[in-house]
Formats: structure tokens, sequence, C-alpha cells
């Protein structure tokens, strides 16, 4: 006969909890010592978790862990909501056996996070506060529009190509002016059913302009809050950042200061390369696939920038790229210039020169 709850008392123990986490349903694996209690499904819901470990190991600790995806830190926010202790994953850091990879299931997951959090095998990584995530979703924003905006322009060219139809000689790559737009206009004006599809093209372009301009004005106007004002004009002071670039940098970096290195802020970035060394061999590779997406992308472009403003980065670019090539020696002004930009978020002054 099962004995009541109000006579257990798991003082000193911990109730580890594995979560693959879905959208309909999340799968649980609870861990106690080094027995498995028990692996189910249950709704996504924090709150009856923590209801159900509470009320079947009392006054114990309990820790959670999930893997980070889709579904963002909204999981994480429900269980620390509900008192339970949780770290979010990379998935790429949790170990994993063969046979695991062979016969993959929401179950298998869950019970190999379980295991990995019971063992101490897993490294959680940053959880950004609400208003950070809130404030990055409206720059990510601007950058997702920007990204099909490239591509509507991309399909505007391919369109005019396949009918032959020569861009005039000033239209630029990258910035098209009212001019050009209005010349596409007029082919969209044509009678045929080509000049149709060109329309619904250029109002594509047209809608996304507009949302990129708001957004901007949006994104600006955030720049200019106490959060994040004087941190935001110390890092337009450096040569190749914008306004835009700095509110990429400080909505993606968070705190500063949980990066203990140059090093350490480099690799997140994801602008280190990698590595395959075996005994006396050592080979470096291209930069690693691992990294912030968002920030290497806009790095790399205040890198072109910079290097183009500023003298000593001017020269650290020459001198690579004869050694490497362009591509090679412009990461190299980028790991120089986050250092700068380490430095002027650490001290919120002028960055040396160095």
């Amino acid at each position: 006969m099962r004995m009541q709850n109000a006579e257990l008392d798991f003082t000193g123990q911990t109730v580890h909890v594995g979560i693959d986490v879905g959208k309909k349903s999340w799968k649980v694996c609870v861990v106690v010592g080094d027995r498995e209690h028990r692996t189910f499904s249950q709704d996504p819901d924090g709150a009856m978790l923590a209801a159900y470990v509470k009320r079947m190991f009392p006054k114990a600790r309990y820790r959670c862990v999930y893997e980070a995806g889709y579904f963002g830190f909204a999981p994480h926010a429900s269980l620390e909501g509900a008192g339970l202790e949780c770290m979010v994953v990379n998935p790429a850091d949790v170990p994993t056996m063969n046979k695991e990879r062979v016969t993959k299931t929401d179950r298998i997951d869950a019970r190999k996070l379980a295991r990995g959090l019971q063992a101490g095998t897993l490294c959680g990584i940053h959880v950004p506060s609400i208003q950070t995530q809130q404030d990055r979703t409206l720059v990510r924003t601007r950058q997702a529009f920007v990204r099909k905006q490239t591509r509507c322009k991309n399909q505007i060219k391919a369109h005019l190509q396949f009918y032959g139809i020569a861009l005039p000689d000033d239209v630029d790559g990258r910035y098209w002016s009212r001019k050009f737009v209005d010349w596409l206009k007029t082919l969209a004006a044509q009678e045929s059913s080509a000049s149709l599809a060109l329309g619904a093209h250029l109002e594509e372009l047209v809608f996304l302009r507009g949302q990129i301009a708001r957004v901007t004005r949006q994104i600006r106007t955030l720049g200019n809050t106490e959060h994040y004002r004087t941190r935001l004009q110390a890092l337009c002071a450096i040569d190749g950042i914008s306004t835009i670039t700095a509110m990429v940098l400080l909505t993606e970096l968070g705190d500063i200061r949980r990066f203990r290195s140059d090093d350490a802020l480099s690799s997140f970035v994801g602008i280190v390369p990698g590595e395959y060394s075996s005994g006396e061999q050592q080979h470096r590779g291209a930069m690693t696939h691992r990294g912030n997406a968002w920030l290497r992308h806009v790095l790399i472009e205040a890198a072109w920038r910079a290097s183009q403003e500023d003298p000593v980065l001017l020269q650290k670019y020459l001198q690579d790229k004869a050694k490497k090539g362009a591509q090679k020696a412009i990461v190299g002004v980028a790991r120089k210039l986050l250092r700068r930009i380490r430095h002027v978020l650490m001290h919120c002054a002028p960055s040396p020169v160095a």
C-alpha cells in the first residue's frame, strides 16, 4: 500500500526532470537519485508538472531541463514561475549515444536529458530577461524584413532578365531609388500577364520597404530609452557601427559581463576557426558553423565599413589580405572590432585604438 504524502520527506534529495517540449504535449522523464521514477506525457504546462513532482516528492529540490528550439524560453518562464529550477541547453551539447541517434523518440530524448542533468554533463545556455527577448524580437523582425526585401529584389531582377529587359546603368545592386521603382511601375502597368506578375512583386517590395521604415523608427525610439541610450551612444562612436548595428549588438549580447574574455565572446558570435587536430598534426579550418548568426552577419558588415574608415583596421585588413585573401582578412578585422565593442560595453568609455 502506498504511503500517504504527508509521511514523505525528500529533504536533501534532488528530482531531475528531462522534458522534450512539443506544441500539444511534453514528454517528461523524472529521475530521483539514480533511479528513473517515471516517463509520461502531459499538457505543456509548467504548473501541472510542478504540482506533480511536489506531490510525489515533497521537500525535495526540483531541477528541469529542456532543449532550446522553436518554443524559445516560454517553457523556462512557465517552469520557473511554478517554482522549479530550469536549465535550457543547446541540443548540440547534449551527449548522445549512437543508438539514440539511430532510434530517436520523444521518450528517449526526455530520458537522455534527465540522465544528463542527473550526471552533471549538461551545460545550460544564457536565458535573457523578458525585456531583452522582446526587444530582440523587434530588432530581428527588421532583419527578417530586410532579407525578404533582398529576395523580392532578386525575383524582380530575375523577371526582367528572363524577358531581356536591361537594368538602367545607374541602378545600385542594393539601393533602389524612387526613380527606378517608378520606372518598374511603368513596366508593370503594361497589359500582359508578365506585367501583372511584375506588379505583384512590386507591391510586395513597396510593402516591405514601408515595414522596414516603420520598424526602423521603432528601433530608434527604443534605443533612445534609458535602458539603451548610454551604451548605444558609446557603440556608435566606434567606426563602422550604426544605430541599427548597435541595437543588434545590445539585444543579442545582453549583459556583456557574462563573457569572461574576448575569446569567449568571439566563440559566441561564431568568428573563430574550427580545429581538427590529432597528435602532432594540427589543422584549422574555416569559421565554425556554431554561433549567433544574427550577430555574425552584422559584425562582418560592420567590419567592412570600419576597414574603410579606421586606418588601424585598414592596415590589418591589407596585411592579412596579402597572406590569406579578402574573406579571411575581414574576419580578422571583425575580431579586432569585437574586442573594441566588448571594451566599450564593459566600461562605457571610448575604446583604445589598438
